[in-house]
């Protein structure tokens, strides 16, 4: 498999956010990119547009990740098209913070469902692919919440901590048709998904005393997936400042 030109990658969660960077960085390297989204047409586009302006290649691919029909449906559309998904960025996540105690049943379950299950759904067709074609890279992007905990986001670091057992077993099932399984780690990134959070209270305890930016994720997601990196695998590799 040739690295970069007539590769292709699914990137869920890329309108905004670690998913855009990533997008925007694989599309450096001659990659052609499908933009997945839920229902933020508007951001989708401004990533396929960012790209299509650097002369990078990409297409749009609206569909929910929790829908095991859509992502199989997704997978199939792409395959229409090319003979393979060389990689994989599994980035589609949500958060709903609260205790624990004060949490509703679908609080947990629509975290669960976003940002593991979604794996599930997307991961299985695609995989079924890479295995054809004995070649893939698969990079699931988790959480420092998922290795250290943080209060107030049990469903969310459930998720993550799930989705880090999932990447390093993955790995283990399909390292030896160079497939590659692995994961980044981000700390607190510039993205809304800190929305609401105590930035000033985050930093203090960042060693590096400040956020990083969505593109420092994606320089680390676009090395996993680079040549480069063929011989790590299961590895969960942390941007985060220190912080763990």
């Amino acid at each position: 498999m040739t690295e970069g030109l007539n590769q292709v990658a699914l990137i869920t969660g890329a309108g905004r956010g670690i998913g855009k960077a990533i997008a925007i960085e694989l599309a450096k390297h001659h990659i052609f990119v499908y933009i997945n989204y839920l229902s933020n047409n508007k951001a989708a586009q401004e990533t396929l547009e960012n790209i299509i302006r650097n002369n990078g290649q990409a297409a749009l691919l609206p569909f929910d990740v929790t829908s095991t029909e859509e992502s199989l449906n997704a997978v199939k559309t792409i395959l229409k098209k090319s003979p393979a998904i060389d990689i994989l960025i599994n980035n589609a996540g949500i958060r709903n913070d609260t205790l624990l105690a004060m949490m509703k049943k679908d609080a947990w379950q629509n975290v669960i469902d976003a940002n593991l299950t979604g794996f599930y759904n997307v991961t299985k067709p695609v995989v079924k692919n890479m295995l054809k074609n004995r070649f893939g890279r698969i990079v699931n992007v988790v959480s420092a919440a998922g290795q250290m905990g943080n209060a107030g986001q049990v469903n969310y670091s459930a998720s993550k901590a799930g989705l880090i057992g999932a990447t390093k077993a993955l790995a283990r099932e399909i390292g030896n048709r160079n497939i590659t399984v692995n994961a980044v780690s981000p700390g607190f990134i510039e993205t809304q998904m800190l929305d609401g959070m105590n930035l000033d209270a985050i930093i203090d305890g960042i060693p590096a005393k400040r956020l990083g930016k969505p593109e420092e994720v994606a320089h680390a997601a676009a090395f996993l997936c680079s040549k480069k990196a063929a011989y790590i695998n299961g590895q969960v590799i942390g941007v985060n400042g220190g912080m763990i």
